[in-house]
């Protein structure tokens, strides 16, 4: 019932655009179609006057229908990298991401903005469907920022961070270094009664519950850029340090029960990308990078009833992990309506991890405790991206991967991979501010290599062991979508998408009563995406914008255990979310909030049921810039409600009886976030 209610208002706000879209006098000027395509929307410094931008990031981020994606950090570059172009192209280290680099870039130094949507020629979209391309100026210049921010929890570990970053232009040549102390954290952190029961709903354990999660890193980054024998290079390094902890306590008069965690780690990388025309319509894009990190992991469970201890549980784990990349792309304008690209790619990834699991000191032997596990992989690619016509673009692409994974330690095994990778991706405008979106494509999954080893989650009593006979998963994915852009900022996008799925990836049983991440089978994803921005200010809400937002996913599966259809595990059948946001230019401020109603996911392991459940999710911000130099942020988040449910079985059967059901009725803390950003 309640989607039928959003598709009916959906199409509401359709019509409602449709009538209006000739209704002059905006306030706000208003993005410019691009003259040989529709496709492809520019945005002028001139649109974001009112909101007062301070970065590059800031104005992208109230780019009407765009959210940033900085990449899911898999291994490779092609299809793992984000959705944000700097003068046409992606920076140099999959980890110096898109929304890094604009937020070092001062809003002064942009020229336009380029909202690409469904492709155009030039333009990498690594699979998107939606990119921004920030064209930036050329001139000399200098300019610092400098941020620091604070998140202070009622009850809780408060945080404290900022960073430093220094950019320096003289014509084509840019430098910089950025200086962060960043942190991490929880928003579910807090505290509550933890209740289990039996089969037949008598209580068995009633107890108080306690959790803190906290951690950050401090690094430095390097950037320099320069033209160089006809070309550009750009070059980035980093190295870091971080740290991660979390507690969890349950407590009664007579029992304290603890699970702590703690990591230490750190990383570094290199990058570089030289670009530089081979003629008037060909142009050469090369790719090195190499990254690298280290780790140290120890969690920890105590246990005293009565004044009694239980033997401790420790599992330990330390090891190092690194990628290296070469990368190389050939691009050919063959016209104003008609470019091709091919290349390849090179890759060796490692991992190399030893673990130990004691129970009172004694060791518990655990599959693949200690591996490597080793990756050699090269991907060829080619591409065509047509516009047809000034209303529709066509693009067609193929990526051939072959791969081998060796592992070695424990267990010893090598397996290769070949995988074809189709793509299309059409997308048409028939008439302006209306678009349709067409996607075809075979995506491959990356496998993590943590899984190949052992792993620990001592506070839901669980340990995974490592599995061998990891094999990729694949997707086969459809996808439509319509967008409809109206008042200037205005914006409503349905999305369809259907995946059938090959060697799904979820949790197995292994021999021992042991569980580990596997293939379980073929399975399906059906999905339903809307995205709502109403500009408000024909209604008297002056300056002001309301938003929805969901993704309905609907996912199946069989059951390795049971052998009966559920979903896949850790996929979010709803999230929606309602916005609100004001621009007061009088008084050189910002204001906004988001909703959400409720949200859960749900995990399943051979032995048991997890998953979580929230609801009555708000956040409230204001933005107050007395300068066009400076900036303070304030945010104040509360969550009404949040429950964590474990539903633990007797045994594997078929049947699987239950024997607890255990249900954490967590209170989470209310944190304010406080920033202040200086530019200069």
């Amino acid at each position: 019932m309640t989607k039928t209610i959003l598709l009916a208002t959906t199409a509401l706000l359709l019509t409602a655009g449709a009538a209006s879209a000739q209704t002059p006098g905006e306030q706000q000027a208003a993005p410019q179609a691009d003259a040989a395509q529709q496709g492809v929307l520019i945005f002028a410094p001139d649109f974001f006057a009112d909101q007062r931008p301070n970065s590059a990031l800031d104005m992208v981020n109230r780019i009407p229908g765009f959210a940033v994606v900085d990449g899911d950090g898999s291994r490779g570059f092609e299809g793992s990298v984000g959705n944000i172009l700097v003068n046409g192209s992606r920076p140099a280290s999959k980890n110096d991401t898109g929304s890094a680099v604009l937020g070092r870039t001062l809003a002064a130094q942009v020229e336009r903005i380029e909202l690409v949507r469904g492709g155009a020629p030039g333009i990498d979209m690594q699979g998107f469907a939606v990119v921004v391309n920030v064209i930036t100026r050329s001139e000399s210049s200098r300019q610092s920022i400098l941020t620091a921010n604070a998140t202070i929890f009622g009850g809780g570990q408060d945080l404290y961070g900022g960073s430093y970053q220094f950019t320096a232009r003289e014509g084509e040549r840019t430098w910089g270094v950025t200086l962060s102390d960043g942190m991490s954290m929880s928003d579910a952190n807090g505290e509550g009664p933890i209740i289990r029961r039996d089969a037949n709903g008598a209580v068995i354990r009633q107890e108080d519950f306690f959790n803190d999660q906290y951690g950050g890193g401090t690094s430095i980054r390097g950037n320099f850029a320069t033209p160089l024998f006809g070309g550009k290079i750009d070059l980035t390094a980093r190295y870091g340090v971080n740290d991660y902890y979390s507690i969890n306590l349950q407590t009664s008069p007579t029992v304290r029960r603890e699970n702590l965690y703690e990591e230490d780690g750190s990383s570094g990388e290199f990058g570089v990308v030289y670009t530089r025309p081979l003629g008037t319509r060909l142009n050469l894009e090369t790719r090195f990078i190499h990254q690298f990190n280290e780790f140290d992991n120890l969690s920890t469970s105590r246990t005293r009833v009565g004044g009694v201890d239980s033997p401790e549980q420790r599992f330990i784990a330390d090891g190092n992990a690194s990628e290296t990349i070469a990368r190389a792309l050939l691009r050919f304008e063959r016209s104003s309506a008609l470019t091709f690209e091919g290349g390849g790619e090179v890759a060796y990834n490692m991992l190399e991890i030893q673990q130990a699991f004691t129970v009172g000191g004694v060791a518990v032997p655990l599959p693949s405790a200690s591996v490597k596990v080793e990756e050699t992989r090269g991907e060829v690619f080619g591409k065509a991206t047509w516009r047809v016509r000034p209303t529709l673009t066509v693009e067609g692409g193929l990526r051939v991967e072959a791969s081998t994974i060796t592992q070695s330690g424990d267990a010893e095994q090598e397996k290769s991979f070949f995988f074809p990778k189709p793509r299309v991706l059409a997308t048409w405008t028939p008439m302006p501010n209306n678009q349709f979106r067409f996607r075809f494509e075979r995506e491959l999954g990356q496998l993590d290599f943590g899984d190949f080893a052992a792993s620990s989650d001592l506070d839901e009593e669980n340990v995974l062991g490592g599995n061998a006979d990891l094999e990729p998963e694949q997707r086969w994915i459809t996808e439509a979508t319509y967008e409809r852009r109206f008042w200037t900022d205005g914006i409503v996008s349905v999305g369809l998408r259907h995946d059938e799925i090959v060697d799904a990836i979820d949790v197995i049983p292994l021999d021992g009563g042991l569980s580990a991440v596997g293939n379980i089978g073929d399975g399906t994803l059906d999905q339903l995406a809307v995205n709502v921005l109403v500009p408000m200010d024909r209604y008297g809400f002056t300056g002001g914008r309301l938003g929805f937002r969901n993704t309905w996913n609907h996912t199946e599966v069989t059951d390795p255990t049971t052998g009966e259809t559920r979903g896949i595990s850790g996929v979010r059948p709803s999230q929606a979310t309602f916005t609100i946001a004001q621009d007061i230019n009088s008084w050189k401020l910002q204001w906004g909030g988001a909703y959400i109603t409720k949200l859960s996911q749900t995990s399943y392991d051979p032995d048991q049921t997890s998953g979580f459940r929230g609801a009555d999710y708000f956040e409230v911000w204001a933005e107050y810039k007395p300068t066009a130099t400076l900036s303070l942020r304030a945010q104040l988040n509360v969550w009404d409600d949040f429950e964590v449910q474990r539903t633990v079985f007797a045994d594997r059967t078929q049947a699987r009886p239950v024997a607890f059901v255990e249900n954490r009725y967590i209170d989470p803390r209310t944190f304010v976030s406080l920033r202040l950003r200086k530019t200069f």
